[in-house]
């Protein structure tokens, strides 16, 4: 039987992906810097993208690897595709909608295209489980934020993690790009609105100053290019929203998870 690699396998999306080809009776195995913390169901293989020699073991006997990139640029990205080459048949790469304009999501796509291996890409839009970053506002009922007219359609990690499987399980995604998002296109305002609908507490929303929020961002990501960065994506998407998909439909035979639905999943995050 084929092993499959998974990468991030401690993650939000890398847990759902392990338990679901686990349940499915795949060969599965995990990748982790610390396999004892890390509480996974299958073989767990200590190793670290960041330190490329550190794969050899668990890059032993795989034919598929699900690859989630640590960090905000591509570092040693060459030598961990390089390496996965060597060893796999094929790998699916968690990349990014608009990689084809942000650098290290798509310089690792780039990377993979000229690597020989069978590739597909998944291009999430935004991720649900980043409104988390809310939780403590919401406790105290206001979330002070800018952008508040921004409109995503923020998708499910378990919505991320069922494409993965289906596309790893499944033949027919070899040179595939799959743009994912959830189905609900809300603003940050509406966002905040359902998740304190759910949790049933009031919960407004304070509007606050670009530069005020970039100097809570680079504290709390110490990397100014992505603050930046992802400052002017929520800019733009006030008059530029990002439209829901139906690729998850499309690739699964049902909707993608509502936002609500995500909010009842995670109610107890924000209690």
């Amino acid at each position: 039987m084929s092993t499959i690699l998974v990468t991030g396998a401690t993650g939000n999306v890398g847990r759902h992906v392990v338990s679901r080809l686990s349940e499915a009776g795949l060969a599965v195995r995990a990748l982790a810097r610390d396999p004892e913390r890390a509480g996974l169901p299958v073989e767990t293989v200590r190793g670290d993208l960041t330190a490329p020699e550190t794969l050899e073991p668990a890059l032993d006997g795989v034919d598929s690897v699900f690859l989630l990139w640590p960090g905000f640029t591509a570092g040693d990205a060459a030598e961990v595709v390089a390496r996965i080459a060597d060893h796999a048949r094929r790998v699916v790469y968690l990349s990014a909608l608009g990689a084809d304009s942000s650098s290290h999501y798509g310089e690792i796509e780039q990377l993979i295209r000229r690597s020989g291996l069978s590739w597909t890409f998944l291009r999430p839009g935004g991720f649900a489980v980043n409104t988390l970053m809310w939780a403590d506002q919401i406790r105290q009922g206001v979330v002070r934020w800018p952008y508040g007219k921004a409109s995503r359609a923020l998708i499910h990690e378990k919505d991320i993690a069922a494409v993965a499987v289906h596309v790893l399980t499944s033949a027919g995604h070899k040179g595939a790009t799959y743009e994912l998002t959830g189905p609900d296109e809300l603003t940050q305002i509406d966002q905040v609105r359902v998740i304190g609908e759910v949790v049933g507490r009031d919960v407004r929303w304070e509007e606050q100053p670009p530069e005020e929020a970039r100097e809570r961002l680079l504290a709390a990501w110490g990397e100014p290019a992505f603050v930046d960065s992802a400052l002017r994506t929520w800019e733009s998407f006030v008059t530029g929203p990002e439209r829901a998909t139906d690729t998850v439909r499309r690739l699964l035979g049902r909707p993608a998870l509502a936002f609500r639905q995500w909010a009842e999943d995670h109610a107890a995050d924000f209690s």
